[in-house]
């Protein structure tokens, strides 16, 4: 199908536009068809991008449905997917509609709110399928607004706070990235990243800067830029700190949002630019990286054993989670990049899911407490089975989906690093203690509490939302193909550039000594 790519991508804004230019008034009738609105949209999304996941060839490494034309200024729109990015798409366009489905009890500026995450779904599923660096920068900054104003508007007692120390982290690391493009640009004559991945190498000899020797030379330079950004947005310890306070103040759809979705656009950038334009910087720092991933993957988990607040014990975890995939990625083997993306994928099911949990009970009771809670199963049967099966998900409990990408990551930092992997494994244990702890004060125990024991099980909508998701889970914890058939030939294409842009690196450097 012609233009099929544009079409998933801007679906969304043209229901938001609509929604915004014919949909008046704030009485009930008119908050219902802005949520069906909504709802359907995102809906016809995911059917359009299933037309492209049968139509893609995993065995074609290259991009595919590409979509190019003259835009403004002399730039040029180009669209794309491989075998890594495709995956992103479905993830986002599988999730939004879950998304939409779970705001259901909103009823303030319910037609703006439901805007906010039409226009961001467009926004990240730019990001994966942008093939222009300016094109890619504007979707992948874009996205801070509509994020910036569901947390700002709509978000808890510390809204303001939160969503400027988001928009702040996010865009200050952004900056750099901005100016290593302008950069690349220079160096490279196009904004094209499929002729940078293809074509152009960034040079990669001693740098001398005002006495400083930098090894690695522009490509350091352009990886520290970039890194930079990826951090912030993945996020990396320790600048992950503005990620708790966002989860707790946004309201629980924008919490599945920014865990299953926007965190992934850190990693997705470092597979993209790191390490195939930059692989000589990538190789010079895998080892930093290794041991930050190490380093947040246990902090962060101790930091979640401390925890009160729900929100702020998950958020944690998924900074720790965020930290096997950075550590795959920087092992730069088949093993580690496959896990990690799967980790990724796995991930965005699982977050997705628990931070629906906490909104199940919160829509109810209006806190998010642990200390608020405990003995639910008594009274919330299927919510206890639901929050089960998501809790050893996130423990990585065999037959799940998180199971096989710790598996796979911990096995790719192995054959790079074994005193990493050593530290790293340590937070597979530690990840069962808070999440079990978490699990059992909230719904084991005799139903003490006088506030709960009026306290409704799931409805049938909740139970409709949860189902896609319980799916997923299983089903790629017990046949793990369905993604990695998808993404093996393309990171193998994507290991090869690397591996081929280390040993040009190489040559150079032996020539330019013989002479």
């Amino acid at each position: 199908m012609a233009n099929l790519l544009s079409i998933i991508v801007f679906l969304p804004t043209v229901a938001a536009v609509i929604m915004a230019l014919f949909l008046r008034g704030e009485d009930e009738a008119a908050q219902a068809n802005a949520k069906w609105l909504a709802l359907i949209a995102t809906v016809a999304t995911f059917i359009a991008s299933l037309f492209l996941i049968a139509d893609f060839d995993p065995q074609n490494t290259g991009f595919q449905f590409v979509e190019e034309r003259e835009w403004i200024l002399g730039l040029t729109y180009k669209m794309g997917v491989d075998g890594i990015s495709v995956l992103f798409v479905m993830l986002t366009t599988f999730l939004m509609p879950l998304t939409i489905a779970a705001c259901w009890n909103v009823t303030h500026r319910v037609k703006e709110y439901m805007i906010a995450f039409l226009v961001l779904e467009t926004l990240m599923l730019g990001v994966f399928t942008a093939l222009d660096l300016v094109l890619f920068y504007l979707f992948f900054e874009g996205g801070l607004i509509p994020m910036f104003l569901i947390i700002g508007i709509w978000g808890g007692k510390e809204r303001i706070y939160a969503s400027f120390k988001f928009f702040l982290y996010t865009f200050l690391g952004s900056v750099l990235m901005l100016v290593a493009m302008i950069a690349m640009y220079v160096d490279a004559g196009t904004t094209d990243i499929v002729y940078m991945l293809e074509e152009h190498t960034f040079a990669s000899g001693t740098l001398d800067i005002a006495g400083w020797q930098i090894i690695g030379g522009l490509q350091t330079l352009l990886w520290v830029a970039f890194f930079a950004s990826f951090a912030v947005k993945m996020p990396m310890w320790p600048v992950h700190t503005w990620l708790p306070d966002a989860h707790v103040q946004a309201p629980t759809a924008g919490s599945v949002v920014l865990a299953a979705i926007l965190l992934k656009m850190g990693g997705y950038g470092f597979l993209r630019f790191s390490l195939p334009m930059f692989p000589v910087a990538s190789d010079l720092l895998a080892n930093f990286v290794l041991w930050l991933s190490a380093i947040a993957i246990v902090y962060t988990s101790l930091v979640a054993l401390m925890q009160e607040d729900m929100k702020k014990l998950i958020a944690y975890s998924s900074v720790a989670h965020m930290g096997f995939v950075t550590a795959g990625i920087f092992a730069a083997n088949q093993q580690g990049v496959d896990g990690a993306i799967f980790q990724m994928i796995s991930h965005g099911f699982i977050s997705g899911a628990l931070f629906l949990c906490v909104g199940v009970i919160y829509d109810r009771m209006h806190t998010r407490e642990i200390d608020a809670y405990g003995g639910l199963v008594n009274r919330m049967p299927a919510y206890a089975l639901i929050f089960m099966l998501f809790t050893m998900a996130n423990v990585g409990l065999p037959g799940t989906s998180g199971f096989v990408g710790e598996f796979l990551t911990l096995m790719g930092m192995f054959q790079a690093n074994t005193w990493v992997t050593a530290v790293a494994a340590t937070g597979v244990i530690l990840s069962a203690a808070y999440a079990l702890w978490l699990y059992r004060r909230v719904v084991f125990g005799d139903l003490i509490k006088e506030s709960l024991k009026s306290i409704t099980d799931m409805d049938r909508r909740e139970r409709a939302i949860f189902a896609p998701l319980v799916v997923m889970t299983i089903l790629l914890g017990v046949y793990p193909a369905l993604v990695l058939d998808v993404i093996g030939p393309s990171v193998e294409n994507l290991l090869s550039q690397y591996s081929a842009g280390l040993a040009v690196a190489a040559e150079t450097s032996f020539a330019e000594v013989s002479q």
